[in-house]
């Protein structure tokens, strides 16, 4: 179960990431555009008649500075078009549609009960016993201040409603509706409850989400440490953004009155103290949540950079040092740090916690200094020009940094070379057996990676893989939509449908023209649609030949199953996982039927319990196919044995039936393994996992 929560927050937090990357290009657009549409900026710099009012220039910054303000301002529907796009399994276009709607009749209806309650007058006033900024204006509508978190909401139980009713079936009356048209039916009329029910709770959060705000901000330099470890420590999971947007985007990260608005969350105070003309000086409160990347990112990690140049060993340092410079430079011009960080997390993560330390004290560096430089997304060059130089030392105290961009290059330079020669750490150059590479994310969790596969793309449905036999295979289908009846799709070669199979399927009738084949079905097309789609994003993607001459290719090792292709190191035994016996793959069986994977002479079947064959190929390849895990004490029960041995058997020819249903109730795997063993004749063999398969069809690996 934790790890299942665990997937959803990751889940969660790559969704909050589409919209975060959106900001640095509104950030750039609003910082360059309130910067020299500002009036005391102008007079400073002796601009008026370049950027005066009137002048081309300025009507241009105008526009720029008003679009990038558009967007912050309506980031709350932002987030609930993309929470809603990640977290949908499938069709994620009506997710987005539904989301939308959803917001809108959320927040219709939260305005609604206002008026109803008296909180807004009949002349659009509010009544006196409504707290100044309780209520906000969102996509035209008077509403709570919820900020992202109404968005989130929205989002997260739109992406629920869908994954639920996107394949819902109706009675025939309704049926027009059933599939992808009852999501945004379902989260509409679910979202006016949604709405009430925020509006009688949402008060007592708010003043919950103060309550911590003022805990934090009382805290002092030790909250500001507190959040700066975090915000590192949790890179690794992906679970950063989850922390930090928050304090970003809603009343954890404070509250101020900018040109008597109300505004919540510590990067939007920022930005709307930018785009005014009165702030003469921006809110540290604020800025502590943000400026305290500046420093490592900027000076301390292109630092560690350095030292690892300098703790290579001579032959590999023109190699490396490309490498690093690249990568520093990324972390010092942008502030993506991946490249960097993640090659010491993977070969020495004290060293990691070490750097996540020093972040903690950078953050608290800049409270202490009163800097306060704002951030889009990550604290690079880019960003440090546009919100602290440009904007002026009165307001940013930017100057402040540079000693402090000075003291945190020299101490990751001398901690990080000190730790590397001390411990002999095998960064990038470093021994004859070291690759020369920077580690990334995918790297750092492929080495941690070590749960089972598994998929429930095919699960109930079973006129998807009749459909597609029908259509010649899914090599021969080249798009596939529908429209309220109709199944529409485009095929390469018209003479490979086969009428009668697809009849099969429940059709009331079929048109085929040139390479256009309607399949009528009535208004449950939609469900079979999204079926058909799902099931084949995870058919077989054929094995790449680009590599190999046709005519070089030796053989071919087939699927022995039907079911779901997983890699031999995902099977729940060390045995077969440690590929001690040799290498091979195994199948997830979506039925209990075993076929020869290859043509050769059974060698063996085990006495009584028939659960393990072996078969020798004329080239004496010796494969052994075993059905499931520790199978063997359920002493034959279940397994019927359809071949002898020394009988000659060709691909695809039945070897063994099993009762998969009487495996699985008595708390045994089920998966199907195969294994090449090790010995002087065994090939190179290259497999594709991760893909469905058809037994005695699909090839699974070839040499």
């Amino acid at each position: 179960m934790n790890s299942n929560i665990f997937s959803v927050v990751q889940k969660i937090g790559r969704s909050f990431f589409l919209p975060m990357s959106v900001l640095p290009v509104a950030g750039i657009l609003l910082g360059i555009g309130a910067s020299f549409t500002n009036p005391n900026t102008i007079k400073t710099f002796n601009l008026e008649n370049i950027l005066g009012d009137g002048t081309f220039l300025h009507g241009v910054l105008v526009i720029m500075s008003s679009v990038g303000s558009i967007i912050f301002s309506n980031l709350p529907i932002i987030f609930a078009l993309a929470v809603a796009l990640g977290m949908a399994r499938n069709e994620k276009a009506v997710a987005v549609l539904a989301s939308a709607l959803s917001f809108l009749a959320m927040n219709t209806t939260v305005n609604a009960l206002l008026k109803l309650s008296g909180q807004i007058l009949p002349d659009g006033s509010y009544s006196s016993n409504t707290l100044q900024g309780a209520i906000t204006t969102m996509c035209g509508i008077e509403t709570l201040q919820m900020g992202v978190f109404g968005g989130i909401v929205v989002g997260l139980v739109t992406a629920f409603l869908h994954n639920k009713f996107y394949k819902q079936q109706l009675p025939m009356v309704l049926s027009y509706f059933a599939g992808i048209r009852f999501v945004p039916i379902i989260c509409v009329i679910a979202h006016i409850f949604v709405g009430a029910i925020l509006f009688f709770i949402w008060p007592t959060i708010q003043q919950g989400i103060f309550a911590i705000s003022n805990l934090i901000m009382a805290s002092g330099y030790i909250g500001t440490f507190i959040f700066g470890f975090m915000e590192r420590i949790l890179i690794p999971y992906g679970l950063h953004h989850v922390f930090y947007i928050p304090f970003w985007q809603t009343g954890l990260g404070g509250t101020a009155i900018v040109d008597g608005v109300t505004i919540t969350g510590a990067q939007n105070i920022f930005f709307a103290q930018l785009a005014s003309p009165n702030v003469t000086q921006f809110s540290v409160e604020a800025c502590r949540f943000m400026t305290g990347k500046y420093s490592f990112m900027m000076a301390g990690l292109p630092a560690a950079a350095l030292a690892m140049y300098h703790c290579a060993k001579p032959e590999n340092k023109k190699i490396v040092g490309g490498l690093l410079v690249s990568a520093a430079l990324t972390s010092f011009v942008t502030g993506i740090t991946e490249p960097i960080e993640f090659t010491f997390l993977f070969i020495a993560p004290a060293l990691f916690v070490l750097h996540c330390v020093l972040a903690g004290f950078s953050f608290v560096l800049m409270h202490m200094l009163n800097i306060c430089i704002g951030t889009t997304f990550s604290c690079g060059l880019i960003d440090f020009i546009l919100y602290g130089v440009l904007q002026g030392q009165a307001k940013t105290n930017w100057l402040m940094i540079l000693p402090v961009f000075v003291g945190y290059f020299v101490l990751y330079y001398f901690i990080f070379k000190f730790v590397i020669l001390k411990f002999n750490l095998p960064t990038p150059g470093r021994g004859d057996s070291t690759e020369n590479k920077l580690y990334t994310k995918e790297d750092y969790l492929n080495k941690k990676k070590s749960s089972n596969i598994k998929t429930d793309a095919t699960n109930n449905d079973t006129l998807s893989p009749i459909i597609i036999d029908g259509l010649g295979g899914t090599d021969n289908i080249l798009d596939i939509n529908s429209c309220a009846t109709r199944l529409r799709i485009t095929i390469k070669d018209n003479t490979k449908i086969n009428e009668t199979i697809l009849k099969q399927t429940g059709s009331a009738g079929i048109i085929q023209k040139g390479n256009g084949i309607q399949i009528i079905y009535g208004p449950q097309v939609s469900i079979i649609h999204s079926n058909l789609e799902e099931y084949i994003a995870y058919m077989n993607k054929p094995i790449d030949k680009s590599t190999h001459d046709s005519s070089t290719i030796k053989g071919e090792l087939k699927a022995v199953s039907d079911g779901k292709v997983i890699s031999l190191s995902n099977v729940p035994d060390e045995t077969f996982s440690s590929k001690a016996l040799g290498d091979g793959y195994a199948i997830q069986p979506s039925k209990g039927e075993v076929v020869a994977p290859i043509s050769g002479t059974i060698t063996m079947l085990m006495e009584k319990t028939n659960h393990a064959i072996g078969i020798k190929t004329d080239d004496d390849i010796d494969i052994l196919i075993h059905i499931g895990i520790d199978t063997v004490t359920l002493n034959g029960v279940g397994f019927t044995p359809l071949v002898k041995i020394g009988q000659k058997v060709n691909i695809g020819d039945k070897l063994v039936n099993f009762d998969k249903n009487y495996i699985e109730k008595n708390h045994l795997c089920s998966d199907i393994i195969v294994i090449i063993l090790n010995n002087n004749n065994t090939p190179k063999i290259k497999y594709t996992t991760d893909i469905i398969a058809k037994a005695g069809k699909t090839t699974i690996g070839i040499w």
